[in-house]
């Protein structure tokens, strides 16, 4: 099978569904199996909930062993601060995710306000960002002998067109002595990218139009919740969590259970409902952090599938935030 070949079959599902030259809905967001590691990429006031800097990045690799699935990479960082008494914290995440002939590339900058509230801490953030569309055109292929498409289809630009639109998230985060849990929504105004480009030359004419392709992303609302228990005279602590996403059209959710032990090394099951069986390892020495989950699929793209893989990588530094050192920090490595 050529390469060209290969493209066929995403170039034209992804052209019905996302590229029609009429307005169009599409989620853009990973799904994270780690999502407790990473939780600012799904909701903007998950920064800056503790006295360190937090540096997070991280590669999901869909659906191993079928063609052009999506494939994910991202990068976080937040950090606490005080501004005239106050408690903040300010991120910055960015995605890029490839499907096929399909790019997309969402960066957002985050702000969180922290207030004291029952015992614990309540966080509301907000982040601002665009959002960036291009389809790799140039590559399209579709056989003469197709019986589904012609190969002058308008529906499917034969250019590399692309796009950006703002994009806005919100969110509340709670933070408590035995549990945390979050709300967010991603892409609160629904933001539509427009894309452009020559439209092809069809047999009866030798002219060429402009054709207007676009692309929205859906609002999806998230909810994760999850809790630390140790277990008493013993180095172990049990970490279970949940989460829960809808575009409010569809819906999807999961329940983790980790293990912990000696704050250093993890081993963790989970479930995604009516797609995956998920195993977890990970270790955070010195500040820093590697994890390794596995998707087994039980849906029917496991037929084709061998399972998806995710890594998360990164490190955490200290910072002293007391009033008596506020332009210091320093390593948690010589703590």
């Amino acid at each position: 099978m050529s390469l060209k070949t290969r493209y066929i079959l995403p170039t034209l599902l992804l052209a019905m569904s996302w590229l029609l030259p009429q307005e169009a809905k599409a989620q853009v967001d990973a799904q994270l199996s780690q999502y407790y590691e990473m939780p600012a990429y799904y909701n903007p006031s998950a920064i800056g909930l503790t006295d360190y800097v937090h540096i997070r990045g991280g590669a999901r690799l869909q659906w191993v062993g079928v063609d052009n699935a999506p494939q994910s990479f991202l990068l976080g960082a937040n950090m606490p601060f005080k501004f005239l008494g106050k408690r903040f914290g300010v991120g910055l995440i960015m995605q890029q995710e490839s499907i096929g002939l399909y790019r997309t590339l969402d960066i957002g900058a985050q702000l969180a306000f922290k207030l004291k509230l029952f015992g614990g801490q309540l966080s509301t953030g907000l982040q601002l960002g665009f959002l960036n569309e291009q389809w790799k055109g140039t590559d399209v292929y579709i056989p003469d002998d197709d019986d589904y498409h012609e190969s002058e289809d308008p529906a499917i630009p034969k250019t590399d067109i692309g796009g950006n639109a703002f994009d806005i998230g919100l969110g509340l985060w709670y933070t408590h002595k035995y549990f945390w849990a979050g709300v967010s929504m991603t892409h609160l105004n629904s933001p539509v990218v427009t894309m452009s480009g020559e439209g092809t030359t069809s047999s009866s004419t030798t002219s060429s139009s402009e054709n207007r392709y676009e692309f929205q992303a859906g609002r999806v609302l998230y909810f994760m919740a999850g809790s630390n228990i140790e277990i008493k005279n013993t180095l172990f602590e049990v970490m279970p969590s949940v989460f829960y996403k809808t575009d409010f059209q569809f819906w999807t959710a999961e329940a983790t259970a980790r293990v912990r032990y000696n704050k250093m090394f993890t081993i963790g099951v989970g479930y995604r409902y009516k797609d995956a069986i998920i195993a977890t390892l990970a270790a955070e020495i010195k500040g820093f952090y590697l994890g390794y989950s596995y998707d087994y699929s039980t849906s029917a793209i496991g037929k084709v599938s061998s399972g998806s893989h995710e890594i998360i990588a990164g490190y955490s530094l200290k910072l002293d935030l007391s009033d008596k050192n506020k332009n210091k920090h320093k390593s948690i490595r010589i703590m």
